[in-house]
């Protein structure tokens, strides 16, 4: 008889791409979720769907009851109390696991290392604003119920994603980029092109929750992200390498894209300062990454079957063109 996972979401992009992986390596799949989303899983007789709201305590219990799962692959707890609750319903599994963020460190530092570098603080009001400020604080002390979890007896971990890119990326961060790569000859990369923000492929991030689930250390969290690290410009590169055509990368300083009113942080997926997480821990339990041309090909190929083009992160065409006005007149 198969293992049984649960995935707490499961039919957006992380955990779309965890059940898919589930599914390879043979677990029978319940998704529990409200339903508000497409379930690309609707008409897969080895998926079921259990509808049922994460933060309404009586709806996991219900969905614990219904499923007795081996495994347990959070994606959508958000707030410190969902952790809490979700190590305490769950707390007889053989494994769950918390999907947690780079973003719960609290320092700067290159490379950010699991149980070495600082973990940002939460304060009560932190832990249930929904603000893209305390998220970072939120999935940090979601870590530390994880560990509190571990020390009750209950077998729970954590895993933290840095960007995660791929296919069916709701968030349309890396489809700008492929949107400009494959409609424009120019493409605009502020600055020398070198700043480094660590992203990791879905797929592998849906693997390493995985591997965690079945080889992770009760109380501990795992970075994971792209073993092989790219600057911005290697990014645009590797964009078009994988669409099979050529593009000039055209570098804009402070003052040229000033000139336009533009910033370098106006360009989605730009960070100043390096954000790098070490993932040896994580490689230490049997998990690899996906090479990176491989990645992007598949990346690529579902983007161009999708109708997303990232323009919400779009600093405008003719405001670019108005910096490589400036350019070409240096």
């Amino acid at each position: 008889m198969a293992d049984t996972a649960l995935v707490i979401g499961g039919t957006r992009f992380i955990g779309r791409h965890v059940v898919d992986d589930l599914l390879d390596t043979g677990y029978d799949v319940t998704i529990v979720n409200r339903g508000t989303h497409e379930n690309p899983f609707a008409d897969d007789e080895g998926v079921r769907h259990v509808e049922g709201d994460r933060r309404d305590d009586t709806d996991l219990q219900a969905a614990a009851l219904s499923v007795d799962p081996d495994i347990v692959v959070d994606c959508v707890a958000y707030y410190p109390e969902d952790v809490h609750v979700a190590t305490d319903i769950f707390a007889d599994a053989d494994g769950y696991v918390y999907i947690s963020s780079g973003s719960a460190y609290g320092v700067e530092e290159i490379p950010k290392r699991e149980g070495e570098t600082e973990l940002c603080e939460c304060t009560d009001e932190q832990a249930t604003d929904d603000s893209h400020e305390s998220y970072g604080p939120r999935k940090a002390e979601g870590d530390r119920e994880i560990a509190a979890a571990a020390e009750a007896g209950v077998n729970a971990m954590s895993v933290r994603p840095c960007i995660v890119y791929g296919p069916h990326d709701y968030t349309e961060r890396l489809d700008y980029w492929i949107d400009r790569v494959l409609n424009h000859d120019r493409v605009v990369v502020p600055g020398d092109g070198q700043n480094l923000w660590h992203r990791g492929y879905v797929e592998d991030v849906a693997s390493a929750l995985r591997v965690v689930a079945e080889e992770g250390e009760p109380g501990e969290a795992y970075n994971v992200g792209d073993r092989r690290l790219v600057t911005m410009e290697e990014m645009v590169d590797l964009i078009a390498e994988a669409a099979d055509t050529e593009v000039e990368i055209v570098h804009a300083g402070e003052r040229e894209l000033a000139a336009a009113d533009l910033s370098a942080d106006d360009f989605v997926l730009y960070r100043e300062y390096p954000h790098v997480l070490d993932t040896n821990k994580l490689s230490a339990l049997g998990w690899e990454s996906t090479p990176l041309a491989e990645a992007m090909e598949r990346t690529v190929a579902e983007h161009r079957e999708s109708d997303r083009d990232g323009s919400e992160h779009d600093p405008g065409r003719q405001t670019e063109e108005r910096v490589l006005g400036v350019l070409d007149t240096l």
